[in-house]
């Protein structure tokens, strides 16, 4: 289904997550949730945090207290996928990160969209924490 035209897709967005797209290291998230400044969503706290570098990396947590495994996973990957499709809405240089509450495991990619949508003039504006 690569080559089918869905809403949200920008051909030059439309590659694959790559490495350096992506926090992975501890210290990484931790920076991020103690200097960020946060932004909540129904089914997330987004925690936005410039960086030096000339991408915008994501990071997403998933606690045991929202599901099992399974759902947990999909969760990964729905905001994974709406980070990938959708960059346009998140700020240059800047690193990410996606925390789930417990009811987000009912959400998909259309209810994802839509949230980051209405929270994209927040998302961009650059602000101290709080």
């Amino acid at each position: 289904m690569r080559g089918a035209s869905g809403a949200g897709d920008d051909p030059s967005n439309g590659g694959a997550l790559r490495p350096a797209d992506r926090l992975k290291k501890r210290y990484e998230f931790r920076q991020v949730q103690l200097t960020g400044r946060p932004i909540h969503t129904p089914h997330f706290l987004i925690v936005v945090r410039p960086n030096s570098l000339e991408n915008t990396r994501l990071g997403i947590t998933v606690t045991k207290k929202v599901g099992n495994a399974v759902q947990r996973n999909r969760i990964k990957r729905v905001v994974r996928e709406v980070f990938r499709r959708n960059r346009h809405l998140f700020p240059a240089s800047h690193d990410v990160v996606f925390i789930a509450k417990r009811d987000a495991d009912a959400i998909g990619y259309d209810s994802l969209l839509n949230e980051l949508r209405r929270a994209a003039g927040k998302l961009r504006e650059d602000g101290p924490r709080g």
